[in-house]
């Protein structure tokens, strides 16, 4: 059986294989065409949707990892499509490059989180899609096709973050930077003061999230900034506050936290306004990827919705007057995030400045009254849902939040004409 990382997805798989290379992917997808059957090359298991679950035929990534070539001139990488976040970025470090930007967790595949919109927070280029120039997949219609900017340029702009539907990706070229020293400061926020002052922020730092404390006032405010400086004088945190901090604190107390509170939601108010109080102002400096990501061990569901920039602090304002009049008890931060736009069709940021907001709850809470609650508040602010959390939108209203949804559909009729790639969720989401 396979789950997901979250436990709200499962499935059974007839068959099960883990392809090598893009020959034995090829032969896969044949296989599944002739028969009739469905395919999915299924990743770390990180969304909380069904985007990846497998019906028929689940293909791992195990064996396909790896960076296969750099290109210095063009300042490109391009790696396997099985390769996890992690390991792509402690090659890179030894390469002595950086992507530009990355979203705050890295156990995903390449191929997962490309494929479902994972992002950061500003920078040039917020989401992962945005940074792939190049790519090679094994359509549904049983093909190799390679796309850059030279050949097949439009299946390049519409497949590096094609949910899954177009193809079985078997690499992946990313653009590339020299690898640079990146600076983070933390620190706590009064609720007024942080949202009135968010613009000020999203326009003075590279890099800012914030995070709500629910049933409080306070926000923890995270700036981060290129620094030119040398590598050497990066000033990373001490070994003994990391594992303090963000082992400790962020994981193993929080986690023990909110499994008790889901047992006692009377006691998630206090302990947020305990927990809010005890943060603290931190600066720290490090390569990229260290500052970016962090360990997350504590299980959690999450519905996250992209807003017009514009309309964020306004939908945030909204959601936790909802919260307050619901009764519900939040044991866990909202966190927000500002993106510039950009031109991948499916993306959430397509063709928009955005203002990401992501709600959690404990793997043990019900989380469906919680997300219901807000989801008509953010759909009202013309949000578009994150592809791999968890929504409950369909294709006939997703189709008007994307100017070029059928320009996708366009592209999943010529490149998978039979829907050898589907499943339950692409068949929601985008029709049939």
């Amino acid at each position: 059986m396979w789950r997901n990382w979250s436990g709200t997805e499962s499935a059974h798989p007839v068959r099960v294989a883990e392809p090598r290379g893009t020959d034995d992917v090829l032969a896969l997808v044949r296989r599944a065409r002739e028969e009739r059957t469905t395919l999915k090359m299924v990743g770390t298991g990180h969304s909380f949707t069904g985007i990846a679950a497998p019906e028929h035929t689940m293909l791992s990534p195990g064996a396909m990892s790896g960076v296969l070539g750099v290109d210095r001139d063009a300042m490109t990488v391009t790696a396997l499509a099985g390769t996890p976040l992690h390991v792509l970025n402690a090659t890179l470090e030894g390469l002595g490059l950086s992507l530009h930007n990355m979203g705050d967790i890295a156990e995903q595949t390449l191929a997962g989180a490309v494929s479902t919109g994972t992002h950061g927070t500003g920078g040039v280029a917020a989401g992962l899609a945005a940074q792939v120039v190049g790519l090679e997949m094994v359509t549904g219609a049983g093909e190799v096709l390679r796309a850059d900017a030279e050949q097949h340029p439009d299946v390049l702009a519409v497949a590096r973050l094609g949910l899954g539907a177009l193809g079985v990706l078997t690499t992946l070229t990313f653009a590339v930077e020299p690898l640079f020293v990146l600076e983070a400061h933390e620190r706590p926020l009064g609720w007024d003061e942080a949202l009135e002052s968010f613009d000020d922020l999203v326009a003075a730092h590279h890099h800012v999230d914030l995070y709500w404390f629910p049933h409080t006032d306070r926000v923890q405010a995270k700036c981060n900034d290129r620094l030119d400086v040398a590598l050497d004088d990066a000033r990373p945190l001490p070994r003994w506050r990391h594992r303090l901090d963000d082992d400790l604190l962020q994981n193993t107390v929080f986690g023990a936290l909110t499994a008790a509170t889901a047992r006692v939601p009377a006691a998630v108010p206090p302990l947020n306004r305990l927990s809010s109080a005890l943060l603290s102002e931190r600066t720290y400096s490090d390569v990229p990827h260290r500052v970016f990501t962090a360990r997350r061990s504590v299980v959690f569901r999450e519905m996250e919705y992209a807003v017009p920039r514009e309309a964020g602090v306004a939908a945030l304002r909204e959601a936790r007057a909802a919260i307050e009049a619901s009764g519900l008890r939040i044991s866990f931060p909202v966190e927000v995030r500002a993106a510039p736009a950009d031109d991948v069709p499916l993306s959430t940021a397509a063709g928009r400045d955005t203002t990401y907001l992501a709600f959690h709850t404990h793997r043990s809470v019900p989380h469906e009254e919680y997300f219901a609650l807000l989801e008509p508040i953010l759909r009202a602010h013309d949000g578009r849902p994150h592809w791999g959390k968890l929504h409950t939108r369909t294709a006939a209203d997703l189709a008007p939040a994307y100017p070029r949804f059928e320009e996708f559909l366009a592209m999943r009729d010529r490149l998978d004409p039979d829907r050898v790639l589907t499943n339950a969720y692409l068949r929601r989401v985008l029709g049939d």
